[in-house]
């Protein structure tokens, strides 16, 4: 969201970005104007949870935490409404934008960076749990929705609906949909636009920008970098507490490998002590100043990392965790760049056997090298923020 902001602004148009005061700084040090909602200590609480990360729990718990923010989300795009000219673009979690946009009828899009939020009985998005041919991934899920996914949030959503005069909604991941316009940040050889995905609906390609690509690289990093071959760089997901496990058998498997690796992670204490020469921790680089500089990457099959690996043409291991991960990684293994290894297979010897088949298969650089030359870092931003700034929208599906 925050590059599209930037792409947005630079081409004229006058942004407001709302969300946690955590990301405070980093959205005004791009000199884009910022609405806090919720608070520091909410985002802290929040993340720090396992539940964020279990393929069952994690949707419920995020629900129920963010559920409060939504009434304020709404306020926030009402006042925008009586703005001459104003746009409005949500996540999947955008409920309260959706609401003003019904209640004040101005344009308010649903934005996706990741194909597994569009449910498609066509070609059905790997989930958590849900195994088997399509007819019973697609039974499965018309269980999960209405039982689980709509008992969890529809009757506080629709509890708030019914107090603004809105009529109650039902199948949440369409309602999650604006009805406006569905935007798609992916390329369709990654996800192909499917007949029944919500309509209308717009896809580009991957936003591929990072907040700190033109930071310098740490001179640790740095002459960790010229002084051996090119490293494995692991990470569990950026926001994650709760690594510690994968770092041991990273390490383990580095050791046994005679291999050298990255570490990065904000939050030292899931880093085995003392770790051996080979082995460097960072708290944060930007992704795209090391990548094309890494061996492979193994990681938590978030979607922008996923994509960043695809730009640096290099092989993925995925350990999926919760979310969109399992979907990504099934893509990904598909696309025959990256090899998928649950939680509960996450262990040394099968991380060793994974990491020597990819970086020994002649086939895999090639196919990394086939699908990184179909991209081209920021164009996704570029083409949707000229859309939404040149054309005021004029050209967008719904229009």
């Amino acid at each position: 969201m925050l590059g599209l902001a930037v792409e947005l602004q630079r081409r004229g148009a006058r942004v407001t970005v709302a969300t946690n005061p955590h990301f405070e700084s980093r959205i005004r040090g791009n000199d884009i104007a910022f609405h806090p909602i919720g608070t520091e200590e909410d985002y802290r609480r929040i993340a720090s949870h396992p539940d964020l990360w279990h393929p069952r729990r994690s949707f419920g718990y995020l629900f129920e935490n963010l559920k409060p923010f939504i009434p304020p989300q709404y306020e926030f795009f009402a006042r925008a409404s009586q703005e001459d000219g104003a746009i409005g673009i949500v996540n999947c979690f955008g409920f309260g934008g959706l609401a003003a946009m019904e209640k004040f009828h101005f344009p308010v899009y649903t934005l996706h960076l990741q194909p597994a939020v569009l449910w498609s009985d066509l070609n059905p998005p790997k989930m958590p749990n849900l195994h088997g041919p399509k007819w019973m991934r697609r039974l499965l899920f018309r269980i999960g929705e209405r039982f689980v996914l709509d008992r969890t949030a529809c009757p506080f959503l629709n509890r708030w609906r019914a107090s603004l005069g809105l009529p109650p909604i039902r199948q949440l991941t369409r309602a999650w949909n604006s009805s406006r316009g569905t935007l798609c940040l992916f390329p369709d050889w990654y996800a192909p636009l499917q007949d029944d995905w919500p309509k209308p609906c717009l896809q580009t390609d991957f936003p591929l920008w990072n907040h700190a690509s033109d930071q310098p690289l740490p001179e640790v990093l740095q002459r960790f970098l010229e002084q051996g071959d090119a490293p494995i760089v692991f990470t569990p997901g950026s926001a994650n507490r709760h690594g510690a496990n994968f770092f041991r058998v990273a390490m383990d498997s580095i050791v046994r490998m005679g291999k050298r690796a990255i570490f990065l992670t904000e939050y030292r204490e899931q880093i085995p002590s003392p770790l051996p020469d080979s082995i460097l921790w960072v708290p944060y680089v930007a992704l795209d100043q090391i990548l094309p500089r890494a061996a492979a990457f193994v990681h938590h099959g978030g979607i922008g990392s996923a994509s960043q690996a695809l730009l640096a043409s290099i092989p993925q291991v995925i350990m999926p965790l919760a979310h969109d991960q399992f979907d990504n990684a099934e893509r990904l293994e598909r696309l025959g760049v990256a090899y998928s290894l649950p939680p509960n297979r996450f262990r040394t010897g099968r991380l060793i056997t994974i990491l020597e088949t990819l970086l020994r298969d002649p086939a895999v650089p090639a196919r990394c090298q086939e699908l990184t030359s179909r991209m081209e870092k920021g164009r996704g931003l570029r083409e949707l923020a000229r859309l939404l700034c040149e054309d005021r929208g004029r050209s967008l599906p719904g229009d």
